[in-house]
């Protein structure tokens, strides 16, 4: 078996924290590094990641969460948030830095940017909306290997209200939504959840052939 599949296969949605046992910091940026490698639409990551460590901040955001342990007795909690809009000005940006990473000559990738601009453009405020989102669930999907790949626990959640948390973080001056939110820490003695066998579809009822 590889050692992918035995951590994916150990990993669980952890349902109560050891409140006392935080991460390392150098584990934690690997974390956030995974985060940033995920791949997007356009290589454009029109997301934002969002570690909130305030106790204060994580009380107050409990009640908007189900009153969910995860929220303050994880080690950190990470909110993936989508740009409600992605100007003109973001997408220079993403062509600059990559024009710059690569060393290719000023002006290069031009055509590249107004493509992105005009597809962008073809979408409506929604559908943009929900394209970024979807974005955010292929960086927790990362996020989530890369906790399961150094035994660090996980809750990916979405029970939350997300106009609540966006009031409450300041969200929408800075063109954000919440998105998903993802606990990370270690999972306490007293989680029954871990002793039980993972219950998933079979091989052969979820995946098809053609």
């Amino acid at each position: 078996m590889s050692i992918l599949i035995s951590s994916l296969n150990w990993r669980y949605a952890t349902k109560k924290y050891n409140t006392q046992k935080k991460i390392a910091d150098e584990q934690l940026h690997v974390l956030l590094e995974a985060i940033q490698l995920a791949p997007t639409s356009y290589g454009l990551q029109a997301f934002q990641a969002i570690v909130i460590t305030d106790p204060e901040l994580r009380e107050q955001l409990k009640p908007k969460a189900w009153n969910q342990p995860q929220i303050t007795d994880a080690s950190h909690l990470i909110l993936l948030c989508a740009m409600r809009s992605i100007p003109e000005q973001f997408v220079d940006q993403y062509v600059t830095n990559m024009t710059e990473t690569r060393g290719l000559e000023t002006g290069a990738l031009n055509g590249f940017g107004g493509f992105i601009k005009q597809k962008i453009k073809e979408q409506s405020s929604e559908q943009i909306l929900q394209w970024n989102k979807k974005q955010t669930y292929i960086a927790l999907g990362f996020l989530l290997a890369a906790c399961a790949d150094l035994h660090i626990d996980s809750t990916p959640m979405e029970g939350f209200e997300s106009e609540a948390f966006d009031e409450i973080l300041g969200l929408e001056p800075l063109n954000l939504t919440s998105s998903v939110l993802c606990a990370v820490g270690y999972r306490s003695e007293e989680d029954t959840n871990q002793h039980l066998a993972k219950v998933r579809r079979s091989k052969e009822g979820l995946i098809l052939w053609k």
